[in-house]
C-alpha cells in the first residue's frame, strides 16, 4: 500500500471553493460567471462566513508578539542601565513559555479556544502589567525574573487561527495552502511593525508605554478573536494517542524547526551588531518585508514546493548577507536581507503544512504550538550564538556565517529525515 504524501500539495488543479451563496439567476449565462476564477485567492478566502472577523482580530492579538520583547528590553535598560539584565529577563520569559505553551495548547484542544484562551491571555496581561510596575518602582532584580514568568501563559493565537482555517478548509487543500500563506504573511507583518511601534512609544512617551500598549492590544484582540464562536473548531473527543510527539515524523520535523529558528535568531543579532546604529532596525525589517511579500505570492500558486527545496533556497539566499557584509556595503546588506527573507515564508508555510498533516486533528493546536516552541528555542539559541559571535568576531562579517550554517544544518536534517520511504516527499 503506498505511503501517504506528506507534502501540502493538491491532488490536481485547485478549484475555487464553494460558498453558501444564493443560487444564480436563471437569466445569467455562463459568460457571467467566467470572471470568478480570476478573483484573488485571498479574496475568495476572506469571503467565507466569519473569516474576516477572526483573521482581523487574530492579527491584532498577534501584533504585541513583536512588541513585548523590544518594549521589555528598552524599559528595563532605561531604568536599570543594563542591556544584559534586560536580555536575561526576556530570555527567562521565553524559556518558561517554551514549557507552558504546549500545555496551554493541549488545554485548548481539550476544552475549546474561547474557554482557555481568554483566561490565559488575561493572566499573561496581568504579568506584563506587574512587570511594568516593578520596573517603574525599580524593584529588586529577582522580582523582574519572578514576574516575567507570569507572562508565559500567552495563548498561541497564530496556531488557533491556523486551526480555524484547517477546520473550515478541511476538504480544500488548495485553499488551505493559501490560508497558511496568509497566516505566515500576517506573522511577518507583526514582527515587522511591532518592534517599530514599541520603540516609538517607549522613546516618544515613557519607558513603559510600549508594554502598556501591547498589553491592551493583546488582551483586546484575544477577547474579540475568541468571541468569533461561529468559526471556532469543535472540541474533538479525547483520544489515547498521547502527545503529538509520538506521531511518526514529528520529532525529526521539530529538529528542522529548531535549526530554522537559529537562522532567524542569529541573523537578527549579528545584523544589529554589524549595523550598530539607528538604521539597524529598518535594515533588519527588510528581511521581514521580503518574507511577507514572498508569503503572499506563495499563497497564490497552485502547488507547493517540498520542504527540502525551500530549505535549499534558504541556504543559498543566506549567503547574500554574508557577501554583502564582506563587501562593507550597507546598501548591499539591506538588499541582501530583503532577498534572503523571501525564503522564510515559503519554508514556514510548507513546514506548518507538514505539521498539520502529521498531527491528529484532535491535537492540532498542541502540534502547531510544539512547532512554534521548537522555533522559539532555535531563535534563543541563535541569538545567544549571534551575541557571542558579535563580541569575538575575527572580522566584521564573521557573524553572518551563523545563519548560513544554521540553514545548511536545517537542510541536512530535513534530507536525513527524508531518507525514509514514508518521508521522501519532504
Amino acid at each position: 500500500m503506498p505511503q501517504p504524501d506528506l507534502a501540502l500539495t493538491p491532488a490536481g488543479p485547485a478549484l475555487a471553493p464553494r460558498y453558501d451563496a444564493p443560487s444564480p439567476s436563471p437569466s445569467l449565462g455562463r459568460s457571467d460567471r467566467r470572471p470568478e476564477p480570476s478573483r484573488s485567492p485571498y479574496r475568495r478566502l476572506l469571503t467565507r462566513p466569519g473569516a474576516r472577523a477572526f483573521a482581523a482580530w487574530g492579527l491584532i492579538a498577534r501584533l504585541p508578539a513583536g512588541m513585548f520583547g523590544v518594549s521589555a528590553v528598552i524599559m528595563i535598560a532605561s531604568v536599570y542601565g543594563s542591556y544584559a539584565l534586560a536580555g536575561a529577563v526576556t530570555a527567562t520569559g521565553l524559556a518558561v513559555g517554551s514549557v507552558t505553551a504546549p500545555l496551554i495548547a493541549r488545554l485548548v484542544d481539550r476544552h475549546g479556544q474561547a474557554r482557555i484562551a481568554v483566561p490565559a491571555a488575561a493572566y499573561a496581561t496581568l504579568g506584563h502589567l506587574v512587570l511594568a510596575l516593578c520596573v517603574h518602582e525599580r524593584a529588586p532584580v529577582w522580582a523582574l525574573f519572578a514576574t516575567v514568568a507570569l507572562t508565559a501563559t500567552s495563548p498561541n493565537t497564530g496556531g488557533m487561527s491556523r486551526a480555524r482555517w484547517a477546520h473550515l478548509l478541511r476538504d480544500d487543500p488548495g485553499a488551505l495552502h493559501t490560508a497558511n500563506s496568509f497566516e505566515q504573511a500576517a506573522d511577518e507583518l507583526c514582527f515587522m511593525l511591532g518592534p517599530v511601534l514599541a520603540a516609538v512609544l517607549c522613546s516618544a512617551l515613557f519607558p513603559q508605554a510600549g508594554t502598556l500598549a501591547a498589553a491592551a492590544l493583546f488582551l483586546g484582540g484575544t477577547l474579540l478573536f475568541a468571541a468569533q464562536r461561529s468559526t471556532e473548531p469543535p472540541v474533538a473527543p479525547r483520544t489515547p494517542a498521547g502527545s503529538p510527539l509520538r506521531a511518526p515524523g514529528m520529532v525529526p520535523l521539530l529538529t528542522v524547526f529548531l535549526a530554522t529558528g537559529a537562522v532567524f535568531g542569529s541573523m537578527e543579532v549579528v545584523t544589529l551588531a554589524y549595523v550598530d546604529g539607528p538604521v539597524a532596525g529598518p535594515v533588519l525589517a527588510l528581511q521581514a518585508a521580503g518574507s511577507c511579500a514572498a508569503g503572499l505570492l506563495y499563497g497564490r500558486v497552485r502547488r507547493t514546493a517540498r520542504l527540502r527545496t525551500c530549505l535549499a533556497a534558504m541556504t543559498v539566499l543566506m549567503a547574500l548577507p554574508l557577501l554583502a557584509a564582506s563587501a562593507g556595503s550597507l546598501l548591499a546588506l539591506a538588499a541582501g536581507l530583503l532577498v534572503a527573507g523571501m525564503a522564510t515564508a515559503p519554508t514556514m508555510v510548507t513546514g506548518m503544512g507538514l505539521v498539520q498533516r502529521l498531527t491528529p486533528p484532535a491535537q492540532l493546536n498542541e502540534g502547531m504550538t510544539l512547532a512554534v516552541t521548537a522555533l522559539l528555542a532555535g531563535i534563543a539559541t541563535g541569538s545567544a550564538s549571534g551575541g557571542w559571535a558579535a563580541d569575538h568576531a575575527p572580522f566584521p562579517a564573521f557573524g553572518f556565517l551563523l545563519p548560513l550554517t544554521a540553514a545548511a544544518t536545517a537542510l541536512a536534517l530535513c534530507a536525513a529525515a527524508g531518507m525514509t520511504k514514508a518521508r521522501r516527499s519532504w
